[in-house]
């Protein structure tokens, strides 16, 4: 139902970590499986809804305010996290906080330590982390040895399982995984709660599992469509990941979307196309069917190593780097996701995310970027005089370009903005005894789009102007700006031979005033 070739579907760690502690949240599993399970299905069930419903109503967007930086943060924040809480396979910790902080965990580590640490499990857990770590730093270095990475989990189960059963290690206080039902997975339409007090929670869950879930899947997607230079329907993605996570929530199973490592090896396994995901259907179908029972002496240390090597990889430090050197902004917005995630819970994290990135979405709105202008020499060319040192004003002419929309929501600012322009001007004319300013140009080429408040904000600006005997002019006004300009008569108001084609022509109209009062 997907437009990407590359994407191959599965559980993936940031949101199993997510929906695993947002569950655990509501829901002892230990204390009522039950519920536990049902609510997992619950939540996916919602988590299709909302992807399917986005994609629906074309409101893919909505993805796009967790801005790039947010995600880095949230995906470092969640990966330590992740990291932290497989400690409890890696060291054999038979009492394990609940809590998700670093905090919490590293005590809960810690504080097991002269009884609950199993030196047997801790040395097949560190040996096979060290070998997930080789093979995956042999991957990256060499592109021709990529499945070596890919292979390495599989290796890593299957010795360390043999491992276990010669040696019997389970005896000795090494935890295994022990029975696993074979076979597909049983009908969980039953399941889900359509009412009652989980509802509301699993809707909640479901939201925030489908909204990250997507995020990933959506990022994932245009990353391969870019690598093999085709278009990704955004939209159509959320419909097939949503379809997708509601038949699933039928089928107990949870919330899935696009992983990354499996489509990179899909990718450099040389796949084409989407039926590769129907190939893994059918060996994950075998697998399911007839080899489960071999699972039964796997180690969860084997398990914890794994995922602890899966995660180091969504650490993402070069792209941290570049975001530090690029926008400060979007720096406090990737270490406000990532230490909310470290320091509180996912849902912490996130929501700083969302408000770090919306914040900085209200100060450019509100907070639009003004420049003086000056003529660059020996040209009709004007050019801000901060960029271009060479550029030189023009005597009693300030020129201001408005690189923004006006709104409501930042009207007065810029018309404050221009006047404290113009005091400062003034001022330092004053200062030095040169003529004072007699024409203010507007320079209104990024201007898109003005509503009623930007045009009340120029009409006041007209006035405070005409009491200093300065006279407004505005130059290359859009299509739209100058529509609502006559359509509010301000174009009448400040005269019709006030408003210009370019700065050069307002400048050259002024000029010739100037040097004839000179």
């Amino acid at each position: 139902m997907g437009s990407s070739r590359d994407i191959a579907i599965g559980p993936v760690a940031v949101v199993s970590l997510l929906l695993g502690t947002l569950l655990q949240n509501e829901v002892d599993y230990k204390a009522d499986a039950e519920a536990y399970r049902r609510l997992a299905f619950t939540a996916t069930f919602f988590a299709g809804i909302t992807q399917a419903t986005l994609g629906f109503f074309r409101l893919g967007f909505l993805i796009d305010f967790l801005s790039h930086a947010a995600v880095v943060g949230f995906m470092g924040g969640a990966a330590i996290t992740i990291a932290l809480q497989q400690l409890k396979g890696l060291f054999g910790i038979q009492n394990f906080t609940k809590k998700t902080d670093i905090v919490s965990v590293l005590h809960s580590v810690f504080g097991a330590a002269h009884h609950g640490w199993n030196w047997r499990t801790i040395v097949i857990g560190i040996s096979f982390l060290a070998f997930l770590l080789v093979a995956k730093y042999i991957g990256k270095k060499n592109k021709k040895f990529f499945w070596v990475p890919a292979i390495a989990p599989l290796i890593s189960v299957v010795l360390s399982t043999f491992f276990v059963f010669i040696t019997r290690a389970d005896k000795h206080g090494v935890q295994i995984v022990r029975h696993i039902e074979k076979g597909i997975n049983p009908s969980s339409v039953k399941e889900i709660y359509f009412s009652g007090q989980f509802l509301l929670k699993g809707f909640r869950i479901g939201v925030v599992a489908g909204m990250i879930a997507l995020t990933e899947a959506v990022a994932i997607g245009r990353t391969f469509a870019s690598m093999k230079d085709y278009q990704l329907d955004g939209n159509k993605e959320m419909v097939a990941l949503g379809t997708m996570n509601v038949v699933g929530s039928m089928t107990s199973c949870y919330v899935a979307t696009g992983s990354f490592s499996r489509s990179a090896v899909n990718y450099m396994a040389g796949c084409q196309t989407a039926v590769s995901n129907i190939v893994m259907s059918f060996i994950v179908f075998l697998t399911l069917q007839f080899i489960t029972p071999l699972f039964k002496y796997t180690p969860n240390a084997i398990l914890a190593a794994i995922i602890i090597s899966a995660v180091l990889g969504l650490i993402d430090f070069e792209a941290a780097i570049l975001i530090w050197k690029i926008d400060k902004f979007d720096f406090i917005a990737c270490m406000g996701a990532f230490f909310g995630v470290v320091f509180s819970s996912v849902e912490i994290g996130l929501l700083i995310a969302v408000s770090i990135s919306f914040a900085k979405i209200l100060l450019q709105v509100t907070r639009p970027r003004t420049a003086i202008l000056g003529k660059l020499p020996g040209t009709t060319v004007y050019r801000n005089i901060q960029q271009y040192p060479g550029a030189t004003k023009v005597q009693g002419v300030l020129i201001v370009r408005v690189d923004s929309a006006i709104y409501f929501s930042n009207s007065n600012y810029i018309k404050e903005r221009i006047l404290r322009w113009l005091m400062d001007e003034e001022e330092q004319l004053k200062s030095s005894f040169q003529p004072k300013i007699q024409f203010l140009i507007v320079e209104m080429s990024p201007v898109t789009d003005i509503d009623t408040s930007g045009i009340h904000a120029l009409e006041e600006l007209h006035k405070s102007l005409h009491k200093r005997d300065v006279q407004l002019i505005l130059a290359n006004p859009g299509p739209v700006v100058i529509d609502k300009l006559h359509a509010s008569h301000f174009a009448t108001t400040i005269g019709e031979d006030k408003i210009f084609l370019t700065v050069a022509d307002a400048v050259s109209a002024c000029s010739p005033k100037l040097v004839t009062e000179v």
